[in-house]
């Protein structure tokens, strides 16, 4: 009304002043990457205090707002990585991101979280005892090494983590048991815990006290170290079943948590800045392997905290291991592609937690469960779909998959439900949980068609059979073919020797490497599907909020559960090798997995039961007692990685930032030089295409010969085809030359395999090849 009483000629002269009102810019936290510190691996505490100020008086220099630099900037990374994590303007960040010192700046975004059996099944013991060949007794069950673990805490009280049997804590720790709100205290077994939540902070607000923990209160972390490295628990099992000696890869490891996931805000636990100061601190505690069973994405090597926090640990001579994700079985889905990670998928081990279901028609199917329960009685109930079974106004697409509010009492109580569980949805207990809230017996959970033969053993509420979509399709055909359908369901009973075992299991991420086809993702696969391991007190072993039960070891399933698998194996070979590098034991762990099953025959495909490839399972299942005296290795140093990232397009400016020497690339590398001990060849041309490859000897002298399976339509030839070696330490180098037989063919991956034996070895590299 006022403005229509103004003068027009006053009009332009107002909409003139509403135009140049400035606007306010978003701020955002983003990570800002600088390399490493010219300090030495033990600085003073002036030598931090001037990294501060540097970092201080660098960003200062940047800001557009009144704000100081020490008003923003909530890490500053002062031991190892260079680097610090700020509060800033989008603007501000990009002109940071053009100074020639800055190697990336990043924003501060999240990861996800991606056993009585398992070690038996990988050949550690036998019916409870040690075989003398075991690398149990040859590593003293991983003595004297400290096994990392970065992700939701630790549950201190769990006999997991108690310091019987344990020796002194190693004179290299030089880390801290961190203050903590919530009482967790360390011993000779759990020698350090620290949180970092700053990362967390800049998204959700200022967080109370009870976030100053390192405790558990999501069940992941406590699961993941104790795989990695717990102690002997006796008598476990998870509502009486997997009875059995619960135990780590590394028993008697000492071990470190380090916290940086939280509640998901916004559906995140874990922060960047939080994942990469966990880094920073560990490396400088002294810790031997890094176990991260964290989703690092498929960024840009250094535009990814994983990677950047990686690159700095190897380089200090820290294993590094993580998970490979859990969003297969689609190709290109494999997340922490870096060369100096150990990336590891899924596989599963020779034992299932089953329920059969028995229809009315006398058919009878398997299902996996970890359900408490049973059926009231020994008797056939009514069978109803849980689109049947939905609310006047719910959707059947909503009901189907039985989410919350969509079911109709009167319509499933005393009946066995069935609900459908669509491609990558995890939330099965809670479709059980909606299940009993309406009155259901007993739960069938069916894949659809894209989750395939994907089932897993979930401690449910009531009970539930898991089946795959071929006999999900079946019950829903039975269904419709009767009017009073029935069924029962068998209780959860323990099977041991199934076959086959292992194989890959359907939801680990697979290849190719979308960052660098020219390294082949994932590297192993070891065990993943219902492992048994510690657990959190604090929540429910379905983590649904109204689930009060309690329980100190929870069956798990994921590539999360793979990782500490090989971080637990990587910490018995550092015991074993105190001299080899991160990149021996990678290559020790890498060149003698196996890839066939326990019957000796090529290694499946869960989601389509056919032969797996090198992108399911990178060079195969993980072989701890072969890893200790592998023959041969790929050999990798500081240098072969600047080498890699100056083939990649990074100048020697930014590579001599975080590598922290002289470094000037070398014009006659290429990425085919790398010595990786897999062999990823994307762009076979018209003309051939010649690998190069150096081993060292890490056994006893011999005569190694060379054996090749060649990919289809590919001629491989190796030379020279003999290596003799004669001392250990001794390196040899051989090219793998690669042809095409038909031009422009293979127009599709094809794979092979390149074998180094002496007879008593067997030195194995996968090779993947596909026509540029």
């Amino acid at each position: 009304m006022v403005l229509s009483t103004l003068p027009s000629l006053l009009l332009p002269v107002l909409l003139f002043l509403l135009l140049q009102t400035p606007t306010l810019s978003i701020k955002k936290s983003f990570i800002v990457y600088l390399g490493a510190h010219s300090h030495g691996p033990d600085p003073s505490s002036l030598d931090l205090d001037s990294v501060r100020k540097f970092h201080y008086d660098f960003l200062g220099s940047f800001l557009r707002s009144n704000n100081s630099a020490k008003d923003v900037i909530f890490y500053s990374y002062t031991r190892h990585i260079n680097g610090f994590a700020a509060i800033l303007e989008e603007e501000e960040a990009a002109d940071i991101a053009e100074h020639p010192n800055v190697i990336s700046v990043f924003l501060n975004k999240g990861s996800k979280l991606e056993t009585t059996r398992s070690w038996n099944f990988l050949g550690l013991e036998r019916n409870g005892l040690i075989p003398s060949h075991s690398i149990w007794m040859k590593a003293r069950l991983g003595e004297d090494t400290i096994i990392a673990n970065i992700d939701t805490g630790v549950w201190p009280e769990s006999k997991s983590f108690s310091d019987e049997g344990l020796g002194p804590v190693p004179s290299k720790w030089r880390g801290i048991c961190q203050h903590d709100t919530k009482r967790v205290r360390c011993n000779r077994k759990l020698i350090g815990t620290r949180y970092f939540n700053n990362g967390l902070a800049m998204y959700a607000g200022p967080l109370n006290s009870s976030f100053s923990t390192a405790r558990d209160y999501d069940g992941h972390g406590s699961h993941t170290l104790a795989t990695a490295a717990g102690n002997f628990v006796p008598g476990v099992s998870v509502f009486g079943n997997g009875d059995g000696t619960a135990k780590g890869g590394s028993p008697r490891a000492h071990v470190a948590a380090y916290k940086v996931c939280w509640p998901p805000y916004e559906g995140v636990q874990c922060f960047d800045a939080d994942v990469l100061a966990a880094f920073d601190a560990a490396i400088s505690d002294g810790v031997d392997i890094i176990s991260v069973s964290l989703g690092g994405g498929a960024q840009e090597f250094f535009k990814n905290s994983i990677s950047i926090g990686a690159f700095h640990a190897v380089k200090h001579g820290i294993v590094v291991v993580s998970a490979a994700g859990n969003t297969g079985p689609n190709p290109g889905t494999v997340l922490n592609l870096s060369p100096w990670l150990l990336t590891v998928g899924a596989g599963t081990i020779d034992r299932e937690f089953t329920s059969y279901v028995s229809l009315g028609n006398k058919k009878h199917l398997k299902g996996v469960s970890l359900s408490a329960k049973g059926l009231p009685s020994e008797k056939f109930y009514p069978l109803v779909s849980a689109a049947e079974a939905k609310h006047a106004n719910a959707s059947t697409a909503e009901a189907i998959i039985c989410q919350g509010g969509t079911l109709d009492p009167r319509k499933v109580k005393g009946k066995i439900l069935v609900c459908l569980r669509e491609y990558n949805d995890n939330a099965r207990t809670e479709k059980s949980w909606q299940a009993e809230m309406a009155g259901a017996v007993g739960m069938i959970l069916v894949n659809d068609e894209q989750s395939g033969n994907d089932v897993v053993a979930d401690p449910h509420v009531l009970l539930v059979s898991h089946v795959n979509y071929t006999d999900g399709k079946y019950i829903f055909d039975y269904i419709k073919s009767t009017k009073t359908p029935m069924a029962y369901l068998t209780r959860v009973k323990t099977e041991l020797g199934s076959k086959p075992a292992p194989f890959v299991a359907t939801f680990s991420s697979r290849g190719p490497n979308l960052q660098e086809q020219g390294i082949l993702k994932p590297d192993i696969i070891a065990p993943g599907v219902s492992i048994i391991a510690a657990y959190t007190e604090a929540a429910g072993p379905t983590s649904q909020i109204s689930d009060t039960r309690r329980v100190p070891f929870n069956v798990q399933t994921g590539s999360s559960m793979a990782c500490p698998h090989a971080s637990g194996i990587a910490g018995l070979l550092r015991t074993l090798h105190p001299d080899w590098s991160p990149a021996a034991i990678k290559s020790a762990i890498m060149t003698t997995a196996t890839t066939q099953d326990d019957h000796m025959e090529p290694i499946l495909d869960d989601s389509s039961y056919v032969e797996a490839t090198p992108f399911a399972y990178g060079s195969g299942h993980i072989q701890p007692n072969k890893a200790m005296d592998p023959g041969l290795v790929y050999n990798l140093t500081t240098l072969d990685y600047l080498n890699f990232l100056c083939a990649r397009g990074y100048n020697e400016t930014m590579i001599k930032s975080f590598s922290n020497s002289t470094y000037k690339c070398s014009k006659s590398f290429s990425l085919a030089d790398f010595n990786y001990p897999s062999i990823s060849v994307p762009n076979l041309s018209e003309d051939s295409v010649t690998i190069n490859r150096k081993v060292t000897n890490v056994g006893s002298p011999g005569t190694y010969k060379v054996h090749v399976k060649e990919p289809s339509e590919v001629e491989v030839l190796v030379k020279p085809r003999r290596l003799k070696f004669k001392r250990i330490g001794e390196v040899k180098m051989f090219k793998v030359i690669l042809k095409a037989k038909v031009k422009g063919k293979p127009q599709g991956y094809v794979f092979g395999e390149l074998i180094w034996s002496d007879g008593s070895h067997y030195v194995k590299s996968p090779l993947a090849v596909k026509h540029y």
